[in-house]
């Protein structure tokens, strides 16, 4: 008998039946990154490696209380924050990060596979929240650039002219420490944009801008694995700039040699070191 010695990553999220999206991708992510996952299920979901047709939302006090009673059981080495499309839920999360400033929050907040939202809630005032709830707290803030842009719309009524870059700093001014922007257009890439990129933002500009090859999918869960990956690296001590570098190529080897578990679209595989060995 011994100790647990592998850092403790609590993410919260989605329950997938296919496991390519939501906690259950989370933690296969962390096993293969030698991380030892803990999982706050914020719906259920209804779909297969093709679609998500449906979900559930999970009480939010039960929310709360999934990640209290953990959190007062275990020390976490980070946390990673998936799809939320539920405002108690965002409410909940925030109030249970909050009294945990010190570890790593990374946080994925966009699913675009899931469901619309439903009538009751509004997805600009969903936005707003998480803009003024998690976005101050989060270590590093991953969204693509078409949802930096919708986020944008919640501080900015008219497009000024205003840049990436500035949309990004605009969140970092909040209180995040780091903003990776995926799928921007890659410098002196290709015009046929079969090259693309990823830029990673801190408090003094473009960190990292990271060109990547497209790869023919279709793939499901990919930003998931990524920002799992991330969360992975900076559990087990790297800085934001290594881990995303780090975190890019893992996301590289399991899109590589993803699988096609069902009749829907390829599934990236975290277990691709371990199979190659």
């Amino acid at each position: 008998m011994q100790n647990q010695t592998s850092p403790l990553i609590l993410t919260f999220g989605a329950a997938d039946p296919i496991g390519a999206v939501g906690v259950h991708a989370d933690l296969a992510v962390f096993s293969a990154l030698r991380c030892h996952g803990l999982s706050v299920t914020t719906s259920l979901l209804i779909g297969d490696s093709a679609r998500v047709e449906d979900q559930q939302h999970v009480d939010p006090d039960w929310v709360s209380d999934q990640a209290r009673v953990v959190l007062e059981d275990v020390q976490v080495s980070a946390f990673k924050v998936g799809a939320v499309d539920n405002l108690e839920h965002l409410s909940s999360i925030a109030e249970v990060v909050s009294d945990y400033p010190d570890a790593p929050l990374i946080l994925d907040p966009f699913g675009s596979q899931f469901p619309e939202q439903p009538e009751e809630e509004d997805p600009e005032e969903l936005l707003t929240v998480l803009r003024q709830l998690l976005v101050p707290q989060a270590t590093l803030l991953m969204l693509s650039q078409v949802e930096l842009g919708r986020l944008a719309e919640t501080w900015r009524e008219l497009n000024n002219g205003e840049t990436v870059s500035d949309d990004a700093q605009h969140l970092i001014d909040l209180g995040c420490e780091y903003v990776l922007v995926t799928g921007t257009q890659a410098r002196g890439g290709r015009p046929d944009n079969s090259i693309r990129a990823n830029t990673l933002y801190g408090a003094s500009g473009v960190l990292r801008h990271d060109h990547w090859r497209h790869l023919a999918g279709p793939f499901i869960g990919c930003g998931g694995t990524l920002s799992a990956a991330i969360a992975a690296y900076m559990a087990q001590g790297a800085d934001a700039p290594e881990a995303v570098e780090l975190a890019e190529q893992f996301l590289f080897g399991a899109l590589t040699h993803a699988r096609r578990i069902g009749m829907g679209k390829f599934v990236p595989n975290p277990f691709f070191n371990l199979q190659q060995a």
